[in-house]
Formats: C-alpha cells, sequence, structure tokens
C-alpha cells in the first residue's frame, strides 16, 4: 500500500475546515481546496479561532498552534489539489462530485486515494464514472469534526478492502473511532438518526408540541440536544438535502418523508446557526 502523507479537502464550509483541522492536528500536510475565497477566508479564521481556543484551554501551546497552521495550504486553485488521499466535502450532489472527482483523478494519476464525505449518496454512484474505482471509498466524519469521534468508512462495490483497512487504521490513528458500514443509503448513523428528525418534525407540523418543549423532552431525556438544534447546528440547508437524498433513495418511503416545515426554512435562507436564524435565532 502506498504511504499516506498529504491529505487534500474538497470544499472548505464547516466538515472541510473541520476535517483539515483534525488531519493537520495529527501531523499530515493538508491542502484545503473551495472554489469560493470567501468560503476559504472564513475557514482560516474559524481554524485559527479554534486552535486559539485549544491554547486558552492549555490543550495545545501557541507554538503548536503555529505549526498545525503551517501545514495546511488554502487554495482556490483546483490543481493545486495534489495529495495521497483526498476527501471530498462538497454539496450533496451526485453530478458535482462526480465531476469533481474525475478531475482530480487526472491531476493526481492512479495512485491518489479518493475518499467522499458524503452522508446519504451511495459510495459506488460516486465511483462509477471515476478510472480506477477500487480507490474510491467513504469518510464520513461527524460534525463537528475535531470533536465527535466517530467516523464511518464505508466500501463500495468496487472498493479495495486492502485500502478501506488502510483508511481506517489512518483515521483511527488520528484519534477516532472508525465503523465499517456498506454502501446503503444514509449508510449506518444517517439512516438511524433520520428518524430522530423526521419524527420531531412530524410532531412539530402536527402541533402536539412546540418546538422548544420537543427540544426540551429530547435533552431531558438523555440526548445532547434535542433535534431542532441540533438542525440548526448542522445546517437546515445540509440536514434538509440529506432527508431528501435518503427519501429517493428509499424510492419515497413515506417514512423519511421531508418536512414541509423544513423546506420552509430552508426556501426563506434560515439555515441554522451559520445564519443566525434557523428554528431559533441567534446573535
Amino acid at each position: 500500500m502506498q504511504q499516506i502523507s498529504t491529505i487534500g479537502i474538497a470544499g472548505a464550509g464547516t466538515m472541510g475546515a473541520g476535517i483539515a483541522q483534525v488531519t493537520a492536528q495529527a501531523g499530515y500536510q493538508t491542502v484545503l481546496f473551495d472554489v469560493n475565497q470567501q468560503v476559504l477566508d472564513k475557514a482560516q479564521a474559524g481554524l485559527d479561532k479554534g486552535l486559539s481556543g485549544l491554547v486558552a484551554k492549555g490543550k495545545m501551546t501557541e507554538a503548536d498552534k503555529t505549526t498545525i497552521l503551517g501545514r495546511i495550504l488554502f487554495t482556490t486553485n483546483v490543481e493545486q489539489l495534489k495529495a495521497d488521499l483526498i476527501i471530498e466535502a462538497i454539496i450533496e450532489k451526485l453530478d458535482i462530485k462526480q465531476q469533481l472527482f474525475q478531475q482530480l483523478a487526472g491531476i493526481n494519476g492512479d495512485h491518489a486515494i479518493l475518499a467522499t464525505n458524503t452522508s446519504s449518496i451511495p459510495v459506488t454512484q460516486i465511483a462509477s464514472k471515476i478510472p480506477n474505482p477500487s480507490r474510491v471509498l467513504g469518510i464520513h466524519f461527524f460534525n463537528p469534526a475535531p470533536i465527535m469521534k466517530l467516523v464511518e468508512i464505508i466500501l463500495g462495490v468496487e472498493t479495495d478492502p486492502a485500502l478501506a483497512q488502510q483508511c481506517k487504521t489512518l483515521i483511527e490513528q488520528m484519534g477516532k473511532t472508525c465503523v465499517m458500514a456498506a454502501d446503503a443509503p444514509g449508510f449506518i448513523v444517517n439512516r438511524v438518526a433520520r428518524h430522530y428528525y423526521v419524527e420531531g418534525l412530524k410532531i412539530a407540523e402536527e402541533k402536539v408540541a412546540d418546538i422548544p418543549t420537543i427540544d426540551a423532552l429530547m435533552e431531558s431525556s438523555g440526548f445532547k440536544m434535542g433535534p431542532f438544534r441540533l438542525m440548526d447546528l448542522i445546517g437546515v440547508d445540509t440536514n434538509f438535502s440529506v432527508t431528501s437524498s435518503i427519501y429517493n433513495l428509499f424510492h419515497q418511503d413515506g417514512k423519511f418523508r421531508p418536512s414541509r416545515i423544513q423546506q420552509q426554512k430552508v426556501d426563506a435562507g434560515h439555515y441554522g446557526r451559520k445564519t443566525g436564524r434557523g428554528f431559533y435565532k441567534y446573535e
């Protein structure tokens, strides 16, 4: 197996930036790419702030922070996205992911491992248009990536099992807990979690209880965050996109039906914490 010393991240949104922090903290030279300079600037500022918080808590030194940030190349030039392992964390649209991977395959050649952070799209579908699909797999982090320990490793039909095991070992060495998942819609976590959101939304739609009450009930039952606070953290738009994807992949099975309430929030641009307003308002 090829040695992995450089890791590329495609997409500098919340997930991509978080994954870049994880890989850079683990000692890997990291290339963080996004087509949008503003998104890249926001990611850089967010990483600086997040690492400064760790310095303030005594979890690392200022020198450590400087070294970690120094390992990350921020770029809008896709030609610079050359690495041994590339993790895609862009929009949840199959054709766009396939186009990106086709482009990256041309830039990097057959040796590069291509991984997707998709929440719901089958890896086999993404890999179907990529040269040498045996080197394509899913490496699915959870938000916020620097904090959440769980990572799903997903094998497509063509994925080389030895390569998947190599990636599992690599991610575990970064301090994560990996589970191997089959290539089914939503994999493990998002398939199970879908009903946490969908049923909460149905209760709100039917006016059985209001949103703060639903959240309070779930939190008093032991959940860290209620479904609506969690959707605001993840991104209402992102959560809605994943639900819609899983709904369609399961041939419109009613139990995965997206919510009209959530659709309305997305239409209004109320995406949660990142826009200052979702199911709740934020300063």
